[in-house]
């Protein structure tokens, strides 16, 4: 009378790679976690630079910022994929707009904080002066990610959450403006190269992880692989394009001559390598994911190195948010 019926054997089980997968993801969001906040530290050791204070915090919430603004744009550009598609399966991931709006919303309100103290990590909420805001060109911008956030996150919730690429794309404008203040050398052209290296950005990791979603949801159907083979595609003009605008604000910033010296004794630089090395990484089980769309027998067998790629561009993120929060490069051009 004790032993297990054959449904409760049969689904105890079952249950087993869905509690290792939830494991896996919290020490993959650990991990992820920890880049910020010790990565500063290690790039600026030996170098003599001067970080600002609380670093490793704000690289953390600029992380979390970045990602959430993968998220909802990546469910958007994948939603609009599928529907290209002759006859696509009406089922679809729960969405996780919302919760991006609201890590964004958090993270930006952490740094709009930073910048009402002028820079400064607050130590009370006295501290905090939002009327100050309006009276600086970067607290103008962080109120404008601040309410971005949470109209996105109101959008997704209505009937028509389409309309949350609006706010989004503040967002990505207010990132590319705030990375390039006035007084840099032609800043209106590194804002632009910026805003399109980050829009790209987002649309590959944010869509990499929706189309993973949805073809773990239609388990094994052949419009799966279609519509990963569409990603692919207009993946491949995103990684151009990322690389182009990636080297060119590189150079901007690191004249040629000093671009080997810089990598290896300044922070920036460092971290910039880092992100370098990562980004080919992901290049190269991008490359295997589409070579198996293309010649395996199952062409679902893409998943694997497709999901590889997803956490290695999680490190991506993460080691992006370090790279805004470190000092620039000691020249420019």
């Amino acid at each position: 009378m004790t032993r297990p019926t054959a449904e409760v054997a049969a689904s105890g089980p079952a249950r087993r790679p869905g509690t290792w997968r939830a494991v896996a993801v919290l020490v993959l969001v650990a991990v992820a976690a920890l880049v910020p906040l010790l990565g500063p530290s290690v790039a600026l050791r030996g170098t003599g630079e001067a970080a600002a204070p609380g670093v490793g915090g704000i690289a953390l919430l600029r992380g979390v910022l970045f990602a959430a603004l993968c998220v909802p744009s990546g469910e958007l550009f994948v939603d609009r994929l599928a529907r290209r598609l002759p006859d696509p399966p009406p089922e679809r991931p729960a969405g996780w707009a919302v919760f991006a709006a609201v890590a964004g919303f958090v993270a930006a309100l952490g740094l709009a904080s930073v910048v009402s103290t002028g820079n400064l990590v607050p130590r009370s909420l006295a501290d905090i002066d939002v009327g100050g805001l309006y009276q600086s060109r970067d607290g103008k911008l962080a109120l404008i990610e601040v309410n971005a956030f949470l109209l996105a996150g109101l959008c997704a919730r209505s009937r028509r959450p389409a309309a949350q690429a609006w706010p989004l794309a503040a967002v990505a404008v207010a990132e590319a403006l705030r990375a390039h203040p006035a007084p840099e050398h032609h800043p209106l052209l590194g804002a632009s190269l910026t805003l399109v290296h980050l829009t790209c950005a987002t649309l590959w990791v944010g869509g990499l992880l929706h189309a993973l979603r949805m073809l773990r949801r239609w388990r094994g159907r052949e419009a799966g692989a279609a519509l990963l083979g569409l990603y692919a595609r207009v993946a491949g003009v995103l990684l151009a394009a990322i690389t182009a605008t990636g080297v060119w604000s590189s150079l901007r910033r690191m004249p040629v001559g000093t671009v080997l010296d810089q990598l290896t004794t300044t922070a920036y630089g460092r971290t910039l390598l880092a992100k370098v090395i990562l980004v080919a990484a992901v290049a190269v089980l991008a490359l295997w994911a589409r070579f198996r769309l293309r010649r395996a027998a199952d062409p679902l067998t893409a998943y694997v190195p497709a999901r590889a790629e997803v956490a290695v561009l999680g490190a991506v993120v993460a080691v992006s948010g370090v790279l805004t929060a470190l000092p620039l490069p000691i020249r420019w051009t």
